[in-house]
């Protein structure tokens, strides 16, 4: 596994109220999150970078408003229409 560091403001833990390693896996979750939300990354492969189970991150994809579907409401009409 590769290991990356970042670094990060002093003071922005603290106002998250996070401690290194809750704000290393909220972190870790948020860019899969939105990666995902993207069309980058399927949910194997986020839920790979967040450290969950695929069923853990689909979970986690309310937190963030975000929906477990990749298709688009006009892709769902345009495949019923063409079927």
């Amino acid at each position: 596994m590769t290991r990356i560091e970042i670094q990060v403001p002093e003071g922005v833990l603290a106002s998250l109220h996070f401690a290194p390693d809750q704000f290393s896996r909220e972190l870790r979750l948020a860019a899969a999150v939105k990666w995902y939300e993207s069309g980058k990354l399927s949910q194997s492969r986020a839920a790979e970078i967040a450290g969950l189970s695929r069923t853990e991150f689909m979970d986690s994809l309310s937190h963030f408003q975000v929906t477990p579907f990749q298709t688009s409401v006009n892709e769902l009409c345009d495949e019923v229409v063409h079927e």
